[in-house]
């Protein structure tokens, strides 16, 4: 499976890929980027990933604002901090929406919750 992480926090993300690394699925990680804009470039550019990993809140907006700058052709697990914007995000090819920080549970039933839809395809 091939992911990108689109998260502005360093530690952050360093945190979420060794939460990925502890599931011990086969999952390659093609990108990390930590603002809109550069998460934009990122999807006009390169062909799609099999899922993102998309925090809400980046340096320079919402995460939101990528969907209405380019099409996102791939699910998202969104990973944050702030659970009033769950409903908006289930409006956006969203898989699952996880709290941080997040929990090798919670994101092991977030990879199952998105396997399962990917079988049914």
């Amino acid at each position: 499976m091939k992911t990108i992480i689109i998260e502005d926090e360093p530690l952050v993300c360093e945190y979420l890929k060794s939460t990925i690394a502890k599931l011990q699925e086969p999952i390659e990680i093609l990108a990390e980027l930590d603002t809109v804009s550069s998460a934009v470039k990122w999807f006009k550019s390169n062909s799609s990933p099999d899922l993102a990993f998309m925090d809400i809140r980046l340096a320079d907006g919402l995460s939101f604002d990528i969907f209405e700058q380019c099409t996102v052709p791939c699910p998202v697990i969104f990973t944050t901090a702030y659970d009033e914007y769950a409903i908006r995000a289930f409006k956006v090819h969203s898989v699952d929406y996880l709290l941080k920080p997040v929990s090798i549970d919670a994101l092991k039933t977030a990879i199952s919750k998105f396997k399962s839809l990917q079988q049914s395809n």
